[in-house]
């Protein structure tokens, strides 16, 4: 199974209901193609980078997913179709290296420069040298 993200943003003046509605129908077609939901979002009303069909902001989600091809395919289809949703984008994550970043590993020299405040300013000309 292939990792997934999708952002798809609603209609900013949609009831609970509405949103519940269109939430429910996108967890429904990742449990009907046997695919898991790790996270669903609503990161709220944001302005819009221009308009669409005529809604200057919009209600983003995020969700996070595993699935295969098929189950993209009927969640792009339904979010298409629904008059509801503005716009939404699938994205294949599967080969990105995870976004937290290792622990950086400090040795203690630098630790020592750190805690003092002060950092060694190394010039060209000494580099060369």
């Amino acid at each position: 199974m292939r990792k997934y993200e999708t952002i798809f943003i609603l209609q900013p003046e949609l009831s609970e209901d509405d949103i519940k509605s269109v939430t429910a129908k996108a967890q429904d077609v990742i449990s009907t193609y046997k695919g898991e939901c790790f996270r669903m979002d609503d990161w709220g009303i944001r302005k819009l980078a221009y308009p669409i069909k005529k809604s200057a902001r919009g209600r983003y989600y995020y969700l996070r997913f595993d699935g295969n091809s098929a189950l993209i395919a009927e969640l792009e289809r339904r979010l298409r179709l629904d008059d509801k949703v503005l716009r939404y984008q699938s994205v294949n994550i599967t080969d990105l290296p995870e976004r937290v970043a290792p622990e950086k590993k400090v040795d203690a020299a630098e630790a020592a420069t750190e805690e003092d405040g002060q950092e060694e300013v190394v010039t060209a000309e000494e580099s060369a040298e």
